[in-house]
């Protein structure tokens, strides 16, 4: 049995790689500080003899007994919300962090795959974003910890496997929404879903034509396994690119609630304008597309949410 270990294993996406590494006969390793991730997201997974897990911050020394196949890195806070409260601690875990669990996978000699984003390529001045675009990030702006600590962590992986001859894959995450996201998550959908259920204004930075391209969790995951298992060590986005502004998607939320309003609020400061990914490379790569539509996914994520939102 293969063993592989997920860092941020807790969280909204770790905790989906959980399940799936599991489905496809793996030894989990799930590891995991709860800085942000929660326990009901893996309590199912404790029962199971094929999984274990960490409590441990991945910026402290990493030690795994025994053999390692495959590590995916994905312990780091994701939403603005988070990285706002926690800067300092977002930069450990995509530099000390990253560090910490390369230097474990050349030990190992197992293959690494690392969870860099679309944050990489900042307030974007090229419209889809592919791969070669180098980005427009502001480095001392108040979303810079997390964009920065991203970007440290490819060129570190990318060292690790040019100079060390590491085996590594980067998979660069588009907005990507499902089951098990946090009700005060802080991204949009969490916060359009808990508003409308609680009958509040649906929150709208700006004007509301700023887009974004939202993957379904399952899409995603698809296209993290098939990216671990090629032969890819450059970076390769995975998203979905049915792009959407705000002001439209708040309108989709309200009319599958069945009630809401809106209300406008200054954009916060380098808040990209459009996001959208380039997936040439996920296709001709990886043969991977996403096959959810949104309707499909909103819908399954609504039922969700419905469980988790306090009403008031």
């Amino acid at each position: 049995m293969k063993r592989v270990l997920i860092t941020g294993a807790a969280g909204f996406l770790g905790s989906h790689l959980c399940d799936r590494f599991i489905a496809e006969g793996y030894h989990v390793i799930g590891m995991d500080n709860l800085i942000t991730g929660n326990m009901d997201n893996i309590e199912h997974l404790f029962k199971l003899k094929q999984f274990e897990f960490y409590h441990h911050d991945v910026s402290t020394f990493v030690h795994v007994a025994g053999d390692l196949d495959y590590i995916l890195h994905f312990a780091s806070p994701a939403s603005p919300i988070d990285y706002l409260r926690i800067p300092i601690q977002t930069l450990k875990v995509g530099s000390l962090g990253t560090h910490n669990l390369l230097g474990l996978a050349k030990a190992k000699n197992a293959r690494i795959l690392v969870a860099s984003t679309s944050e990489v390529y900042g307030d974007p001045l090229v419209h889809p974003q592919p791969e070669e675009y180098w980005g427009n990030v502001n480095p001392i702006g108040p979303r810079g910890v997390y964009d920065e600590a991203k970007r440290f962590q490819e060129a570190i992986t990318m060292a690790y496997h040019t100079y060390h001859g590491l085996e590594t894959r980067i998979v660069r995450i588009f907005n990507t929404y499902g089951p098990r996201m946090r009700v005060d998550d802080g991204r949009v959908l969490p916060a359009f879903f808990s508003q409308a259920i609680q009958g509040k204004e649906l929150t709208i930075f700006g004007d509301g034509s700023q887009t974004r391209s939202f993957c379904y969790v399952d899409d995603l995951v698809e296209g993290i396994y098939r990216l671990l298992l090629s032969d890819c060590s450059m970076p390769v986005n995975v998203g979905n690119p049915d792009e959407i502004t705000i002001g439209e998607f708040a309108e989709e939320v309200i009319k599958m609630v069945g009630n809401g309003t809106v209300s406008y609020h200054p954009l916060p400061e380098n808040d990209p304008k459009r996001r959208r990914p380039d997936i040439t490379k996920a296709k001709e790569i990886l043969d991977w597309e996403p096959k959810i539509g949104r309707e499909e996914g909103v819908r399954r994520t609504y039922e969700y949410f419905k469980t988790v939102v306090p009403t008031v």
